[in-house]
């Protein structure tokens, strides 16, 4: 049982990783010609990032108790 609770913080581990390059990702310049608008933050974003997180948490633990 504890081989498998190493597993699965290993892929967690991985996966977080993966999770955090993705925010490393390159913008392409935008065009001289046409400025794109403004981004505006609503909290919509961090709602929802926050909500991810919180599901993947429980998902873990979930697994981990069975």
């Amino acid at each position: 049982m504890s081989s498998i609770k190493a597993w699965a913080m290993i892929f967690f581990a991985f996966f977080m990783f993966g999770l955090i390059k993705l925010s490393y990702g390159q913008i392409m310049a935008p065009s001289p010609a046409v400025a794109p608008p403004p981004i505006s933050n609503d909290g919509k974003m961090i709602d929802q990032g926050i909500a991810y997180a919180l599901m993947l948490i429980a998902l873990l633990v979930t697994y981990l108790i069975h």
